[in-house]
């Protein structure tokens, strides 16, 4: 008899065991009908980042240019006469101050005017999308507008679980309730990246 009552306790533990492991998923998956977690805005939005597209005007020199760059993987942008000059992880008007200076130091120039305007600015789209790439992002840019302009999802696209990657963190979006419920489809930001994963079915 002993041994028959271990025979029907071990199961009823596994069960329990199962239970409560499937309410804790539960609770945990969704936050906000629908996604995870809203993915919080980064914290510095207004940095310059790898792939952005820039124009950097010098004036107030004898040959003044208009010089149409990007910020390259590394965050560089290269311009005439200095060569390469860190962009990525500054603001604009901090980055032409950079650039002002190094003209300055290096002798180039003795005085120089320098303006940095942004021109392009991007969000990358992977994964199960019919165009994957990088998306021209603008303000009004949404996580459904850029899966759209990404020519929408495949037909093996796991769509309920699509992740968007910010600030060195990933957040899982459903994008069925996104669109049901638009007040859920959260807004972009530039660097932002999308993977659509490939559903098993």
């Amino acid at each position: 008899m002993k041994s028959q009552r271990r025979h029907w306790k071990q199961p009823g533990a596994l069960v329990a065991m199962g239970l409560a492991l499937l309410l804790l998923l539960a609770g945990c998956e969704t936050t906000g009908g629908g996604i995870r977690e809203m993915p919080a805005a980064p914290k510095t939005a207004a940095v310059l980042r790898p792939g952005d597209g820039l124009e950097v005007t010098l004036r107030g020199i004898p040959d003044p240019s208009a010089n149409e760059v990007q910020v390259d993987d590394q965050g560089y942008v290269s311009l005439p006469y200095i060569g390469n000059v860190m962009a990525a992880g500054q603001t604009p008007s901090e980055f032409a101050n950079d650039v002002r200076q190094t003209y300055v130091e290096r002798r180039i120039y003795r005085t120089v005017d320098v303006s940095v305007t942004v021109t392009d600015r991007f969000v990358y789209v992977g994964g199960e999308v019919a165009q994957p790439g990088r998306v021209i992002w603008t303000p009004d840019l949404s996580f459904l507008k850029a899966i759209q302009a990404a020519g929408g999802f495949s037909l093996y696209a796991k769509e309920g679980g699509v992740q968007l990657s910010r600030d060195g963190k990933t957040y899982v979006i459903d994008a069925d309730h996104a669109l049901e419920q638009p007040q859920d489809d959260p807004k972009l930001y530039p660097g932002d990246s999308i993977n659509v994963p490939r559903s098993p079915f």
